[in-house]
């Protein structure tokens, strides 16, 4: 290629990543903001509600929506539908919050330590990782579920503790990648340890990869959540979930189908928020990745 034909290609490919990268941040900024208007409204729930989503009322069941009264219609049993997906906010948000930090936590120490060590551990903890990836972490999470019973700590627990196994496979990969780097072998050279150059070195560099998985895991884990409520494995009898919402919903999907409007469209929301939280973190991260090497 000419000089000429250089100097004409330049311009368009900075133009090109210009625009990229002002679209990937505005996606970015826009699902952050949506998400943290999400839990708003699941930390202050209360503020939100029109009515009590407990209390119930037969002689105002399966009322659809209107401005003068329920705003997405009642159930069957008289219970604010609108209210009901407000209170689904706080349950489904902690439960994919608290997996997901769980799941890190897990994923993240097993990756590195994997990475880190060139010995038996190594192949160790790397066929654990393997084992863990092998098995539908949804089935597992259904029998733990069934054997330790409903509730938000043990889904959410239970949740966090099937959801590593991919979280530990990134980072194992990334950490590989990164402890070749010319500072670590540097760092290794001058005698700092190793627990001081994985929290000094490798964890910050982790920090765009963790972002991105926990952004799409957490949306992985409202799926589930939402899954096993409505199977009836979530969340308690008459807990105000959204899985517990469609479960209830299918009974009158022709008399009363805006008993499943309000759930179906907070999830939908909710989780293809946090997918374009991912893809908008994983479009910034590939944007550096570019400029660092150019």
């Amino acid at each position: 290629m000419s000089q000429d034909s250089k100097d004409l290609v330049t311009p368009i490919t900075r133009r090109k990543m210009f625009k990229s990268k002002n679209k990937s941040l505005a996606t970015l900024r826009i699902s952050a903001s949506i998400l943290a208007a999400l839990f708003i409204i699941a930390i202050f729930q209360p503020f939100f509600y029109t009515v009590d989503p407990a209390a119930s009322d037969l002689t105002l069941r399966l009322q659809s929506p209107s401005l003068d009264g329920a705003l997405l219609g009642t159930d069957a049993l008289g219970q604010d539908v609108y209210s009901r997906v407000i209170a689904g906010f706080r349950w489904s948000l902690g439960i994919g919050t608290v997996g997901t930090l769980l799941g890190c936590l897990i994923g993240i120490t097993l990756g590195v330590s994997a990475a880190w060590n060139r010995k038996r551990l190594r192949i160790v903890l790397s066929r654990v990782i393997d084992i863990g990836i092998s098995f539908p972490y949804l089935i597992i999470a259904v029998t733990i579920v069934t054997v330790v019973g409903r509730g938000f700590w043990p889904l959410a627990l239970t949740l966090g503790l099937v959801c590593w196994p991919t979280i530990a496979r990134i980072v194992y990969a990334e950490t590989l990648t990164l402890r070749e780097r010319e500072y670590v072998t540097a760092a290794r050279l001058f005698g700092i340890g190793s627990i001081r150059s994985i929290f000094t070195h490798i964890l910050p560099a982790l920090r765009p990869t963790i972002q991105v998985v926990a952004a799409f895991t957490f949306a992985e884990l409202l799926i589930a959540e939402s899954g096993l409520s409505f199977l009836g494995l979530g969340a308690p009898l008459g807990t105000p979930t959204w899985g517990n919402m469609l479960n209830e919903s299918r009974l009158y999907m022709e008399s009363a189908p805006w008993m499943m409007f309000g759930p179906v469209t907070a999830i939908i929301v909710t989780i293809f928020t946090a997918n374009l939280l991912g893809e908008g973190l994983n479009a910034r991260e590939h944007s550096r990745s570019t400029r660092v090497s150019q």
